[in-house]
């Protein structure tokens, strides 16, 4: 992508809201590694992101031009979008678990400080895109699914489901404070695009993963698994470990959004699932049989009831994201689970001596 420059001059730059979080420090490496100004709009609300950030100022430079601000500020959006040649959305409040103990705020962050990028957008008039990270709890718990249980695994008892995976054909079914402040605002980017013009599309996303990810127990399950087992200690597991997700490595996420944005003219206005598929379709068993083996040992485990809103199966089909921009998912879970690992060991030093020593052989 060429460089654009704006009235004063100057290279406008890429703006990445959440730039300092997990996703938006690596898509913000993408463009850093080719020499283009990206601006790091973040709160720094998530615990661990500040490193993420001192990382990106320290390889890039000046290029890294970070801004801590707020989304739920509207006054603080509008100078940092006047310039800015293309905008990616992915600040959010992330925890379904948050939203239940305090729906205002997740509603506030999300909601409103999604209608309040659109709008800054909007009133800047220069044309910029935008590309929002949206999630695949806009469809639902998938309740009316039947599912077949397997040994380690549900897999649905459709066969062309099983198959191809959920489509953005299916319903969107909003529920827990999350999934109805992410889909309003995954509504509200398809409208102001209608409604109003604005270069936009949306990614609803399966799990993420991969080197950057300060995962919890809340979000990002597979780094917090990982970590957990590194360190020895217990692992939580909700229901009974069986739910399937198709797991996407951060690398290949990262060029999908770049491939959206490269041809925003047609998938403007257009909602696209984006997951790893069926090729990386694993329940959290088998990610506790892969950690397993990784490190050397079986990871502790404790078993909870079942969280709200919890889909007992979910895989993307992505094949409207494919026949518009040819993306398909490169990285496998096994190579990406294991090349996680060795950054965990090698950045972060996690895991006993002899784990680190495989792991970096």
């Amino acid at each position: 992508m060429s460089a654009v420059h704006g009235a004063n001059g100057q290279s406008a730059p890429v703006v990445i809201t959440g730039g300092a979080g997990f996703i938006g420090s690596n898509l913000a490496e993408s463009f850093l590694k080719e020499g283009q100004e990206v601006v790091l709009l973040d709160n720094l609300s998530r615990p661990g992101v500040e490193e993420n950030l001192a990382w990106l100022r320290q390889t890039y430079g000046e290029k890294a031009r970070p801004c801590l601000a707020d989304i739920r500020n509207i006054e603080a959006l509008r100078p940092v979008f006047a310039n800015a040649r293309a905008v990616f959305h992915l600040a959010s409040q992330t925890a379904v678990t948050t939203s239940l103990a305090r729906p205002v705020e997740d509603f506030e962050v999300n909601a409103r400080g999604t209608l309040n990028v659109l709008e800054a957008l909007r009133q800047a008039g220069s044309g910029a895109p935008v590309v929002f990270a949206s999630t695949n709890k806009v469809y639902g718990g998938l309740d009316d699914l039947e599912m077949v249980e397997l040994e380690d695994r549900y897999l649905p008892a459709n066969p062309e489901l099983r198959q191809k995976g959920i489509g953005e054909d299916r319903p969107l079914s909003f529920c827990t404070p999350y999934g109805c402040s992410k889909g309003s605002a995954d509504q509200y980017v398809l409208d102001y695009a209608a409604s109003f013009g604005v270069p936009a599309a949306v990614l609803r996303m399966s799990c993420i993963y991969g080197p950057r990810q300060f995962g919890t127990e809340d979000q990002g399950w597979v780094a917090h698994f990982l970590i957990r087992a590194l360190r020895g200690e217990s692992i939580s597991i909700y229901g009974d470990g069986k739910q399937v997700r198709d797991v996407l490595h951060v690398a290949d996420a990262v060029a999908a959004y770049r491939a959206v944005l490269s041809r925003i003219d047609a998938a403007s206005g257009k909602a696209f699932n984006l997951g790893g598929g069926n090729l990386n379709a694993v329940s959290l068993r088998m990610v506790l049989c892969e950690i397993a083996r990784i490190t050397g040992r079986e990871p502790a485990t404790e078993w909870h009831p079942w969280r709200p809103g919890d889909q007992r199966y979910f895989v993307a089909d992505t094949s409207r994201l494919k026949g518009l921009v040819g993306w398909e998912a490169t990285i496998g879970w096994h190579q990406g689970l294991s090349d996680l690992a060795s950054w965990f060991s090698k950045a972060r030093g996690l895991g006993p001596p002899q784990q680190q020593e495989r792991l970096t052989a």
